[in-house]
């Protein structure tokens, strides 16, 4: 899996080896074998110790493309699948929508994460309406125009299958 470091022209290829078991992994990162031993994961930071040194990662935002963390003490923002967002839109049939479309589509089957905009909300084309979690990962679901939220049709913790109408546009 590749990762390229934002703001710079570096990018990170990174995959597992093999698993040893009991949490722990022989990884190869820019063509260097490492090792790898998961101490404790959470929703908020992951321990581990890598080639027997101890980090800390602590999640600061995640979402489709992109993860900001803090690995000891320093920001690093990940640019991870940074065209996952154009394929989902793309598949999703909305490349094509026109400004008379009101409805706005969930792409994928999911779980409501999160629903950034309300009833009455003027929006621009690519605002993020809602998240949506669908195996593990957010997906952050956008205006397919501008306009005015006329209704929201979710709720925070709702499943949505492919093709819901999640919110009305005008």
């Amino acid at each position: 899996m590749k990762f390229k470091l934002e703001n710079t022209d570096e990018t990170l290829d990174g995959a597992i080896v093999k698993s040893l078991g009991n949490n722990e992994f022989v990884i190869k990162i820019k063509n260097h074998e490492r090792n790898l031993k998961m101490l404790n994961i959470s929703h908020e930071k992951i321990e581990f110790m890598l080639d027997n040194s101890f980090h800390i990662a602590k999640y600061l935002e995640t979402s489709t493309s992109k993860i900001t963390v803090v690995i000891d003490g320093v920001k690093l923002t990940f640019n991870k699948r940074p065209d996952l967002d154009k394929i989902v839109y793309k598949n999703s049939g909305m490349e094509s929508a026109t400004d008379s479309q009101i409805n706005l589509k969930s792409q994928i089957p999911g779980r409501v994460v999160s629903i950034n905009v309300s009833q009455g909300d003027n929006v621009k084309k690519g605002d993020v309406v809602c998240v949506l979690e669908s195996m593990k990962m957010q997906v952050s679901i956008k205006s397919h125009k501008d306009g005015v939220v006329k209704s929201l049709k979710i709720k925070q913790g709702a499943s949505v299958a492919k093709n819901d109408v999640l919110a009305e546009i005008e």
